[in-house]
């Protein structure tokens, strides 16, 4: 595993940590590899019931890494292969998955939460996704589920508009569960996590899977976003978004 992405199993649970603090948890192509990888074999792992994903006090998770962006966009617009691995990860995971986010949920830090079961957030939280801003589209799959989640209107403002969700907003449109002090909110989201575990894990499995439906719905849209994407991130918006961010960053 990568050492910016920290796996640790207790018990029946298993944390997957972001743990990139001095870039607010940007995520790098092998962050996505490690964690596809950590979530993968925990559906191989009969001993494990639930996954827990956490960043840290320092933020929750700031998307993508603004370099492999630009990579990405010279390279011909593809988006890696470790992040499609790893969002394949999430629409296929059986396991029951709960997310403890402290500070910012930017870009995939937010979208990756509409595949959680259960969303501890802190009072800090913060819940953004730029993608069109920035001349993208959303990701994730979350063209998908953000509607029937919280419906076409909240999901247009989050997604195209890109305007932020406070934690309790965030609450209020169903993208989360529960909101406690940021320091707090690992132990909450432990205590979800257990309390999962310790439920019979053959009628988890069916009950999920009633709730989710065919992970194939899912998959085909986030290869249909992929798509779009890779368009996207070499249009003449696209690079002017991104020359104006990071002139913005000096």
């Amino acid at each position: 595993m990568s050492e910016l992405v920290q796996v640790t199993d207790e018990g029946p649970v298993r944390t997957v940590r972001m743990n990139r603090p001095e870039k607010k948890n940007a995520l790098t192509l092998p962050m996505y590899d490690a964690m596809a990888a950590a979530i993968a074999e925990a559906g191989q792992n009969t001993a494990l019931r639930c996954l827990l994903i956490a960043g840290t006090p320092a933020g929750f998770c700031a998307g993508n890494d603004i370099g492999d962006f630009l990579k990405m966009a010279v390279e011909g617009g593809a988006l890696g292969q470790p992040i499609l691995r790893f969002l394949y990860a999430l629409a296929r995971c059986e396991k029951p998955l709960v997310a403890a986010v402290q500070g910012n949920a930017v870009g995939v830090g937010t979208t990756m939460l509409l595949h959680c079961d259960h969303v501890v957030a802190g009072t800090d939280a913060r819940f953004v996704t730029p993608f069109v801003g920035l001349g993208l589209v959303p990701e994730a799959a979350s063209s998908l589920i953000a509607p029937r989640l919280m419906g076409r209107a909240r999901a247009f403002s989050l997604l195209v508009m890109g305007r932020p969700l406070s934690a309790e907003q965030a609450r209020d449109a169903g993208l989360i569960n529960t909101v406690v002090p940021p320091d707090a909110v690992e132990a909450e989201a432990m205590k979800a996590a257990t309390e999962i575990a310790a439920l019979p894990p053959q009628g988890v499995l069916a009950s999920r899977r009633l709730m989710r439906g065919e992970p194939d719905e899912v998959v085909a849209r986030i290869d249909e976003e992929a798509e779009l994407f890779k368009t996207r991130l070499t249009s003449a918006e696209a690079r002017a978004a991104f020359e104006a961010f990071m002139m913005r960053k000096r």
